[in-house]
């Protein structure tokens, strides 16, 4: 299929891009099935991984790479996927995981993307998934952004589109500001972000309260709040896999390391907005929004009448369109947090669509 160089939108045409996409495009949902039930609890067989997930397997082969950073040696996992065999090079596309997902939870993206002929690079951030969980760091968006633009000049990438889902939308954010000649393309997937949490009445959360928070995750919990907020109320046996993965680091042996590591984590999320520098970006950008979404980081805090009016993404994907310059926004009526894998086939025929391939590696 052809892939059309991206087009800068000017605002006028937006909504017009918008209207008429939204138009064409069908609400799918996963076809129900048992585990649209209510949610079991843990059993005794369930698996059980160690601190930088080993015991759980990717798809592809995952390499390390390993570099010095705030006095210590540390390890970040990644997947580099070259484009299947007889496809056209259209450079490479970097895939940045939110909060509750991994490198490997990308696989359906990776392999839509390899086959119609890019370079995938998807790591796991320090502080997540099978990369190392060090006992101190100090975490921002401009250290995971330098982590990320080291191991991209580590490969010999000089240039790439960011594709940053949930948390990696934040990042994605940061490293496009932070490295604009660098970053050919931005896309980001319901990122999470687009409003100020602690601005509109959150109130502050310690890292002791995420720590003693993380210390009580289960499948049960993680998969009621996945099954709310990331597909719109439906559920497939599909994502039981992604629930296991992350449910089986904290019935493992390094689980206190883990759930420290995610506190730190939720603390850099709740305090370091990007939303005030979204004019700032330079990059094209597509903002690709399920409608249903609900996300908002620290919501269980907030008070019962403030936390209805957050995470409205059907109101805060416009508000990101406009307040970005060179910004195409793509809704999925009916899709939660992730449309890319709860939606796949229309998900990923709008990102071909709107990716801005190039040559080179």
């Amino acid at each position: 299929m052809p892939f059309p160089h991206f087009l800068p939108r000017t605002k006028a045409s937006l909504a017009a891009t918008l209207f008429s996409l939204l138009a064409a495009l069908p609400t799918l949902a996963p076809a129900a099935n048992a585990a649209n039930a209510a949610a079991l609890p843990d059993r005794g067989d369930a698996p059980v991984y160690g601190p930088q997930l080993e015991g759980f397997d990717y798809r592809w082969p995952v390499s390390r790479y390993r570099f010095h950073s705030q006095r210590q040696d540390i390890e970040m996992a990644y997947l580099d996927v070259a484009p299947a065999a007889g496809s056209v090079p259209h450079g490479t596309v970097v895939l940045l995981h939110g909060k509750n997902f991994c490198a490997g939870t990308w696989e359906q993206t990776i392999d839509v993307l390899r086959h119609a002929g890019y370079r995938v690079i998807a790591p796991d951030q320090i502080g997540f998934c099978k990369s190392s969980k060090p006992e101190q760091y100090q975490f921002s968006f401009q250290q995971l952004a330098a982590n990320t633009h080291a191991l991209l000049d580590s490969l010999g990438i000089d240039q790439a589109i960011l594709v940053g889902h949930s948390t990696g939308g934040m990042l994605a954010i940061r490293y496009a500001l932070t490295y604009p000649q660098q970053t050919r393309q931005l896309v980001l997937v319901d990122p999470i972000g687009l409003e100020d949490w602690r601005a509109k009445g959150v109130p502050p959360v310690s890292v002791d309260q995420w720590y003693a928070r993380e210390l009580g995750t289960t499948a049960e919990r993680i998969r009621n709040y996945e099954r709310a907020t990331y597909f719109s109320g439906q559920w497939s046996a599909d994502y039981e896999p992604w629930v296991q993965m992350l449910a089986g680091m904290y019935r493992g042996p390094g689980k206190e390391r883990v759930a420290w590591n995610s506190a730190l984590l939720y603390d850099m999320i709740l305090t370091q907005p990007v939303v005030y520098e979204l004019k700032n970006l330079k990059t094209p950008t597509v903002l690709m929004i399920g409608d249903q979404d609900s996300t908002a980081i620290g919501k269980e805090f907030a008070p019962p009448e403030l936390r209805a009016a957050l995470g409205n993404y059907a109101v805060l994907g416009r508000e990101a369109a406009a307040a970005i310059p060179h910004s195409t926004l793509v809704v999925f009526p009916g899709a939660g947090h992730a449309p890319q894998m709860q939606m796949p086939e229309l998900f990923h025929a709008q990102l071909l669509k709107l990716l801005a391939p190039q040559g080179g590696r």
